[in-house]
């Protein structure tokens, strides 16, 4: 079993939708959707629960609405035991919500309703649940709320990680260049570190020299590739029936996060890392099917 270690988790909770189509569909015109549901979902709360399904002591930091306390997701936190007091609650609003639509080809395209999360533009950083924290894991989330935690946790000497993710086009390249100068450990799919390196014109060495001493890529099928000191890491991705790929990069990191904070090598990270994240795509949604530590463990080993 894991080691207990604190990761604070800050950005989105949300409702998922989860909806499958054969196709998208052209501007103007429908499509019939073959499948919905509705799941616990948000990159951050994700994070958080697969990691503390894991093992790891995780705290969260999210805007959601006045209700979310009566909902179930909210006492699905609670029986995680995750640290929740630092959640901004927002009356008369709804907790932010998540369209994926995910086609045949097992491409997506996501709508994402804010709601209370819109709050943390007005929010101030959350400094002590920093204070208390081994690690603080920034998700999709506001720019400038991700920046200013980015900086007080850096200020506190914390190992800071950070995942733009499908957020990544709400940073103009000031912002998105202050939050990886704090960033320790830099996660992103393939599009997303290419984005990110275009708009920094530079290449991974010179991204790696603005702050994060690790960049981390997932490449989907063809595993992850880690790129820090030790050169070049490639790990083969643990494949498995995908039923629905949602919220696989997140338990990723989780996966990633508790093994390296517990004194992990970054090759020994990864590969649990990618057997965490080869359980969430077996089934609908992205905490559906969350593996205990040992489960992971032991798909791990006799993997690789």
């Amino acid at each position: 079993m894991a080691k207990n270690r604190d990761l604070l988790a800050i950005g989105h909770s949300a409702h998922d939708y989860i909806i499958r189509v054969a196709e998208f569909p052209k501007a103007n015109f429908s499509a019939p959707i073959t499948n919905m549901k509705t799941f616990n979902g948000g990159a951050a709360a994700n994070v958080a629960c697969v990691g503390a399904n894991l093992g790891l002591k995780t705290s969260l930091v999210s805007a959601v609405g006045g209700d979310f306390k009566k909902t179930e997701y909210y006492e699905h936190m609670q029986n995680l035991d995750i640290d929740t007091k630092s959640l901004i609650i927002v009356p008369g609003e709804a907790t932010p919500t998540a369209f994926v639509l995910t086609d045949d080809n097992e491409d997506q395209i996501s709508y994402f309703y804010w709601g209370a999360a819109r709050e943390f533009a007005e929010s101030k950083v959350p400094s002590a649940a920093i204070k208390d924290a081994e690690a603080v894991h920034l998700a999709t989330g506001d720019p400038d709320f991700n920046w200013k935690c980015s900086e007080e946790a850096k200020n506190e000497g914390l190992l800071v990680s950070f995942d733009p993710g499908q957020d990544l086009g709400m940073y103009d390249t000031k912002k998105l260049k202050d939050v990886i100068e704090n960033t320790t450990i830099l996660f992103g799919n393939h599009h997303e570190i290419e984005r990110i390196l275009e708009a920094l014109e530079t290449d991974l060495n010179g991204l790696r020299e603005l702050g994060p001493k690790i960049v981390v890529k997932t490449c989907g099928a063809n595993g992850s590739e880690i790129y820090s000191n030790e050169d070049k890491i490639k790990v083969d991705a643990i494949t498995r029936e995908a039923v629905d790929p949602t919220g696989a990069g997140d338990s990723y990191r989780a996966g990633f996060l508790s093994r390296f904070l517990n004194g992990e090598s970054l090759e020994e990270s990864a590969k649990f890392a990618s057997s965490v994240s080869s359980f969430i795509v077996e089934q609908q949604g992205c905490q559906t099917n969350m593996p205990s530590f040992d489960d992971a463990f032991e798909r791990m080993n006799g993997f690789y």
